[in-house]
C-alpha cells in the first residue's frame, strides 16, 4: 500500500508537500463575500439639565452686548439670553438635548456679518467662548463634513500656530518635568 507519505523519503520532499498544502490553504482564504461593517454612531446627548458658559470676545476686545442662542445642527432654537453689558453668558439647556449643538452670537444691531460661532459635542465640557477663532474652527469642520469631534480636532489643528518642535515631547526644549504639568 502507498500512501502519500511513503512517497516522502527525503525533508526536501517534505518542505514541498508543506508548502503546497499552506498554499492551498491560502488559496481557500478568499474573502468572496466581503461585508464593510456600519460604523455605528453614537449620538451623544445632555442627560440632564446643563448650564453652558463663557465668553464672547471680538478679535480685539470683549463684546459685552448682542443676543445668543443655541440651536440644533437643523436650525431649530433651543434657548437664548441677551448678553447686558458683560461678555460672560450662561445658558440653561434642557435635559434630553441631542448633541451637537451650535452656540451663535449675533450683534445688538441684528447683523449676521459678525456672527461668532461655536459647537459643543461632547456633554461632559460646559464651558464655551464664543470668538473668531472658534467661529473659523466651527466653519472649517463643517467643511471638512460636518460637526464630529474628528472634524473639529483636524480643524482646530489647522487653525492653532504650534510649531512643530513644539507638538511632541521630543522636541521640548525646556525643563520636560513642568511639561503637561509634569513627567507623562
Amino acid at each position: 500500500m502507498i500512501t502519500c507519505f511513503s512517497y516522502i523519503k527525503k525533508p526536501r520532499s517534505l518542505l514541498i508537500l508543506i508548502l503546497l498544502l499552506s498554499a492551498g490553504t491560502l488559496l481557500g482564504c478568499g474573502n468572496t463575500d466581503k461585508q464593510v461593517a456600519a460604523t455605528k454612531q453614537v449620538i451623544k446627548k445632555f442627560n440632564q439639565p446643563t448650564i453652558l458658559s463663557g465668553l464672547v470676545n471680538g478679535t480685539d476686545k470683549p463684546i459685552r452686548s448682542g443676543n445668543i442662542s443655541v440651536t440644533d445642527t437643523k436650525g431649530q432654537l433651543l434657548v437664548k439670553t441677551v448678553l447686558q453689558d458683560s461678555n460672560h453668558f450662561q445658558l440653561d439647556i434642557p435635559a434630553g438635548t441631542d448633541l451637537p449643538v451650535i452656540l451663535r452670537f449675533y450683534p445688538q444691531d441684528g447683523s449676521e456679518t459678525d456672527q461668532l460661532i461655536a459647537v459643543a459635542i461632547d456633554p461632559s465640557i460646559t464651558r464655551y467662548d464664543l470668538s473668531p477663532l472658534t467661529t473659523a474652527i466651527a466653519r472649517k469642520a463643517e467643511a471638512l463634513g460636518g460637526y464630529t469631534r474628528a472634524n473639529l480636532v483636524m480643524a482646530a489643528e489647522d487653525m492653532v500656530n504650534v510649531p512643530d518642535a513644539n507638538k511632541t515631547s521630543t522636541g521640548f526644549r525646556g525643563d520636560p518635568t513642568t511639561q503637561y504639568g509634569g513627567w507623562h
